[in-house]
Formats: structure tokens, C-alpha cells, sequence
């Protein structure tokens, strides 16, 4: 079976709008989705925040299985650390192992920009890029790279309407936020054309 998850550009953490103190406080320390493909459940993702507006370190854990009857056939798990500072990106440290197939990409903010240590090599990417770890929505501003590769996304993000950020290029994806600015749903279409369904729980 191919990268199930949107090019497995679909993992993330999940909180506030616009990266403010004010939301920042008032926002959920933990967050839990279920995953659904083609409306079956397949895994759950799960988010934690620890600080405040002017700094917050988020950790991530996301398991999914895939079966075909008894056997699985798509196996996933993601862990994850992103750690910002002052709205920006500090440092993210990622693991990941898709079917046996084992990933770990650290980036993290120099005065020459954003410095990303990944399988394919070392990168210095701008200052303004962020990992697509979809719970801050601030990071659709700028270019994004996939956190769990290190590369460079070629995508292009509209926001249809408030509380909706659509993303559209090598990942197909919509993400959704409650009024609060939290992370609420996602929908992706994976690339054997099934569609992925973050709810949370």
C-alpha cells in the first residue's frame, strides 16, 4: 500500500489561531483525534502543550493500522516535539516509522534561518518556513516544509472561509477550527484515493 496518510503530510499537533498570548492561555493542554479511513477507524492522534503565548512545546504521538480482513497492510506510527518561541519556530525533532521504514528529522531555528537535519541530507530553509504540523494555523502564511521528511512542500493554502484553511498542490487537504481558534477536523485524500478523517474526540 502507498504513504496512506496525504503523503504522510497529513501529521501534526492542533491549537489556536492566530498565535496570541490571550488564545494561547485559553486554549485546550490536550488534544485527542480519532482517524478515519473511507470511514473506518484506523488510529488516533494525540496532542499535548505545555507554556505559555511566549513559549510552548507541543508533543505529538499518532498510530495508525490499515487491515485488509485480519492482516494489516499499512502500519504507522509518529512521534513528534515542536517547540516555538515569540509565535516562531524554535526547534521540532520528528519520528517516524511507516510500514518497518524508519524517518527522524530535526530542524531547528539559526541566525542563518532553519536549519534541517532529515534522511535526503542538510537544509537551510528561510527564516519565515514552518513544518505543516497543522495545529497553528499563523504557519499557512509562509512556505511550509513536511515534518516528517524535511522537504519543502509545493502547496498552495486559501482560507474558503473563517475557521477553514483548504490546502491544495502535493497535499490535498481541508483543516477545520472552533471558535476558540483549536484544531477541530481535518479530511485529506491519500494518494490510493481514500479519504483520511481527523475527529476529535
Amino acid at each position: 500500500m502507498s504513504d496512506l496518510p496525504t503523503r504522510r503530510a497529513i501529521i501534526g499537533g492542533g491549537l489556536i489561531l492566530p498565535f496570541l498570548p490571550s488564545l494561547a492561555l485559553a486554549a485546550p493542554r490536550a488534544l485527542t483525534f480519532a482517524v478515519f479511513r473511507n470511514g473506518a477507524h484506523i488510529g488516533e492522534h494525540h496532542m499535548t502543550f505545555a507554556g505559555d503565548g511566549a513559549a510552548v512545546t507541543v508533543t505529538t504521538e499518532a498510530t495508525m493500522t490499515v487491515k485488509l480482513g485480519p492482516v494489516p497492510v499499512f502500519k504507522y506510527h509518529h512521534q513528534a516535539v515542536e517547540k516555538r518561541a515569540g509565535g516562531a519556530l524554535a526547534s521540532l525533532e520528528t519520528s517516524t516509522v511507516t510500514n518497518g521504514k524508519n524517518e527522524h528529522v530535526v530542524a531547528e531555528k539559526t541566525c542563518s534561518g532553519i536549519v534541517v537535519d532529515c534522511p535526503s541530507g542538510k537544509a537551510t530553509l528561510g527564516a519565515d518556513t514552518n513544518p505543516m504540523t497543522h495545529w497553528n494555523p499563523q504557519i499557512f502564511s509562509g512556505p511550509l516544509f513536511n515534518p516528517q521528511t524535511g522537504k519543502i512542500l509545493k502547496v498552495k493554502t486559501t482560507r474558503p472561509a473563517a475557521g477553514h484553511v483548504s490546502i491544495r498542490g502535493e497535499v490535498e487537504m481541508d483543516d477545520f477550527y472552533d471558535d476558540a481558534g483549536a484544531w477541530l477536523s481535518a479530511k485529506a485524500k491519500a494518494n490510493d484515493g481514500s479519504t483520511i478523517e481527523y475527529r476529535r474526540i
